[in-house]
Parts: structure tokens; sequence; C-alpha cells
């Protein structure tokens, strides 16, 4: 038997499907879902990558102090206990750190010393080495930093503002605490002084940034390094110095 079907009189419109309606509650608990699930593999990815990340730092560091104090050979870090500096003890992390520097026969070259301060874009960070032979600052390298590549950056290329690092005066006043003449700034061309630091043209904010880093950390620590001088001259109790890599 064959059923026949009345088509729909001409005129009447088909009946549309309508879709099921998503609740609110149940969209606002799929997104934080996701966020959760995102936010999760974010933080794997990091922990995963994080012993990378401070073993690069702690070999450009290394690689840094060796710099800044020319001719060294090893080294022995030191931390702050009251007003006396002491070796650091092994497993020890303490977030004020200086590092003397020696050259083969054990002789004291110089102290390299952490210092950071607000740059152009975000925080600065630097490495100078400091030579109680000269009361001076002999090597400045930039550990970390954001400034605008091809003029904030030229701190760490440009030759005549790293000259200012070879030998910046930090001799101390008749007190024995604070520099007889503190860091300041000049003008590229205007520097007539070994204890000015000359800037960089279309990078005066950087420049800056770096001096008043450099007035600030030695207003205090070069009476610091001078007052311990000895112990730093001894360097580890034990005699073992950490050798450059």
């Amino acid at each position: 038997m064959t059923v026949s079907q009345t088509p729909a009189p001409a005129g009447t419109p088909a009946m549309a499907i309508q879709p099921a309606e998503v609740s609110s509650a149940r969209m606002i608990a799929t997104m934080a879902g996701i966020g959760i699930i995102s936010g999760i593999l974010l933080v794997v990815s990091y922990m995963g990558t994080l012993p990378t990340i401070e073993a690069n730092r702690a070999a450009a560091l290394e690689r840094a102090i060796f710099e800044v104090v020319p001719g060294a050979t090893s080294k022995t870090t030191f931390t702050l206990e009251g007003e006396i500096l002491r070796p650091v003890k092994d497993g020890e992390k303490p977030s004020e750190r200086y590092y003397a520097a020696y050259n083969d026969a054990g002789e004291l070259l110089g102290v390299a010393v952490e210092a950071q301060g607000q740059g152009f874009a975000d925080i600065l960070k630097i490495l100078y080495g400091y030579s109680p032979g000269c009361h001076c600052v002999i090597g400045m390298k930039v550990l970390e930093s954001k400034e605008t590549p091809g003029l904030g950056d030229k701190i760490e290329k440009d030759p005549v503002f790293v000259s200012n690092f070879e030998a910046l005066d930090m001799s101390l006043g008749p007190d024995g605490d604070t520099p007889a003449n503190p860091v300041v700034f000049a003008k590229r061309g205007q520097k007539t002084q070994p204890w000015e630091i000359e800037g960089i043209t279309g990078a005066t904010i950087s420049s800056k940034a770096v001096t008043n880093i450099m007035y600030t950390n030695s207003m205090h620590t070069v009476a610091l390094l001078e007052h311990n001088l000895q112990v730093l001259k001894d360097g580890n109790p034990s005699g073992q110095l950490d050798p450059q890599d």
C-alpha cells in the first residue's frame, strides 16, 4: 500500500529546528575550566624550563665576574652578616652577595658587585668590579636589561660609555665612610673628572640610570668593602677558591 503525503499548502512556512539553549552557568563553567587548564599548562611549562633558565643565568653571572675584574682566575663568594663579610656556606643562597676575585697567586684583584635600579623600560641590573688597589671601578657589565633596542642598549655597546668604567674613581673621603666625590653624570664630551660618567647621545635616560645605580650603590658598598678588605684578601678560610670555568 502506498501512503501518499499531502503537501503543505502554498505559503505555509517550514518549521525551523530551534537550537538548544546553553545556560550562562554552563558557559561560565566551561570558560573557567579552560582557563584553569591553560594556567596549569603554563605553570608546568615554566617549572620545566626554570632549571635551564637558572643555569643559564648563573653561567652568565660567572662569566661577567671575570670580565669586570680583568686578570682574575678564581673567586670566593661572600655575604653580609651585620657589617662583616663572610664566605657563603655550601648550599646557602643569600640575596646579597659579593664576589672576591683573585689571580693565580691568590692575590685579591677586585670585588664584583651586583646592583640594580630603574631603567627607561624596566629594572636594570648590572655588575661592576671594584679594585681596592686604585679605589676605582675597573669594569661594568649589564646583567639584565629591557632598554630600547638601538638606543637604550647602547649602555652595553657604546665604547665611550663602556670606557667610563675602566677607572671610575671611588676614593673615600676623610671620614672613610662616603666617597670623596660621588659619581655624577656628564653630557657627552663634557667629562672632566675621573668620578664622572659620560653619557650617550640619544640614550640619555639609560646612561643616567646606570649613573644613578652606581651612585646609590657606591655610597655604602665601597666603604663596606674597604672595611672588610683583610677578610676579602684572606679569601675562603678553607683555602678552596672557586676556579674560573
